[in-house]
């Protein structure tokens, strides 16, 4: 019997070390990853080793492999049950060096199709998503701290907690700030951290990690200071309306002065922004997923008050559905016009027609178009899953009405660094 028919290497994610974060899952053009409440895991049926799910991963979780005869392939239930990866299979062959899949029989595995689907059923928004930073990127660091440096976490003090929403428990989302003292916790804009909720679960196992981007600038929330800001919602109902706690989010939310909470990492090395003279940034976000765009827009401000940085444009589209909801309305205003472009889309006003931040796209789309083309023009999306598609496709379209070679901007965009999708 052909070997490729009986052994391969099976795709699986390390779940000490995921910090759930669900890029993979995101990222996968097949469709083989998916979660439950614990852990992230990969359907051997169906992972057809595209490796697109590897660079975008924060903490290497996802470069994991077992060799294992098909007949014992690890299904997704026991995958799910795992709280460290099984060892190594002793009586398994070995397979041939080359990539992950070179003997599995491909013939079984799902069809890939080369460079992007654009119909708009199949439309696939993570391919264009670019895995590497741009050209100016400072050099980030990762995993400092968590279980992959030896380090099961650092303890951070929280100086501050403010409410950053109007009143409404339903959308209660906080500015939280915390202080590393004198433990190196070095982090760029655009990088995340993960909180160690104390406790256990229903199961009796120790909460995983939960994670959150970071808000503030490279050189502190109070510049000068060893300290990050975090932008967290109060999880009260998943996305399908449902009631639940968010563990992390209730008791990030509930911190006091003082408080010490456990964090890894830092993670991300690729959702970095530009630091070259006249670079352009236009961000996309809703809601919490305006903290990576409060943290660019902070270290903007600081370089054009310094006066030492000849910055390029700054365009914001941030959605909510309503202006209660939408975290830092207030210093939104105070922000100079001069100094940031700032667009506004609710979807839930009371008596408004229903407004996306796409709509509020392609109300610009004069505007966007010369930034697509443009070389020194980087794009950043963050937010809930559900948008990601209907920016991107506004991209597509505000670049075809304009004349322009979708497919050629999108290569570039994702070859250069220049597109960053970070939903969840």
């Amino acid at each position: 019997m052909d070997m490729s028919e009986t052994v391969f290497r099976q795709h699986l994610i390390d779940p000490e070390i995921c910090i759930r974060c669900n890029t993979c899952e995101a990222t996968c053009p097949v469709g083989a990853i998916t979660h439950d409440s614990r852990n992230y895991v990969v359907d051997a049926d169906r992972c057809n080793f595209c490796m697109d799910c590897i660079p975008p991963c924060p903490t290497g979780s996802i470069d994991n492999w077992r060799t294992v005869p098909r007949v014992r392939a690890y299904d997704l239930a026991a995958q799910f049950s795992w709280d460290a990866l099984p060892d190594e299979l002793s009586n398994a062959p070995l397979l041939a060096a080359g990539d992950p899949g070179d003997v599995v029989n491909r013939a079984s595995a799902p069809a890939m199709t080369e460079g992007v689907i654009t119909g708009e059923t199949g439309f696939e928004s993570a391919a264009y998503n670019a895995t590497v930073p741009p050209w100016s990127a400072a050099h980030p660091f990762t995993n400092l701290y968590g279980p992959r440096a030896g380090e099961k976490f650092i303890a951070a003090t929280v100086t501050g907690n403010i409410r950053v929403t109007e009143i409404g428990r339903e959308y209660d989302t906080h500015h939280i700030v915390l202080d590393f003292g004198s433990m190196p916790f070095p982090v760029l804009e655009g990088q995340s951290i993960g909180i160690i909720p104390p406790g256990v679960d229903a199961e009796g196992r120790p909460h995983h990690p939960r994670q959150y981007s970071i808000a503030s600038p490279r050189n502190g929330e109070r510049p000068g200071y060893n300290n990050v800001s975090l932008t967290i919602k109060r999880v009260l109902q998943d996305h399908q309306g449902r009631p639940v706690h968010g563990v992390a989010s209730n008791y990030m939310c509930d911190r006091a002065v003082g408080d010490t909470v456990q964090v890894i990492g830092p993670f991300g090395a690729s959702f970095l922004m530009p630091n070259h003279p006249r670079s352009h940034i236009v961000m996309i976000c809703t809601g919490t997923g305006s903290a990576p765009m409060r943290a660019m827009t902070e270290w903007r401000r600081r370089l054009r008050n310094s006066g030492r940085f000849e910055s390029g444009k700054l365009v914001l589209f941030f959605g909510a559905r309503t202006q209660q909801e939408l975290p830092y309305f207030g210093p939104l205003q105070n922000l100079p016009k001069d100094f940031i472009d700032i667009n506004l889309a609710f979807s839930r006003t009371p008596g408004q027609q229903r407004r996306y931040v796409q709509d509020a796209m392609r109300d610009r789309a004069a505007d966007l178009a010369p930034l697509l083309a443009d070389p020194n023009a980087y794009f950043y999306v963050c937010g809930l899953q559900a948008m990601e598609q209907g920016v991107v496709l506004a991209l597509r379209d505000i670049a075809r009405d304009a004349g322009l070679d979708w497919e050629r901007i999108a290569a570039s965009l994702k070859r250069e660094g220049r597109l960053h999708l970070e939903t969840y």
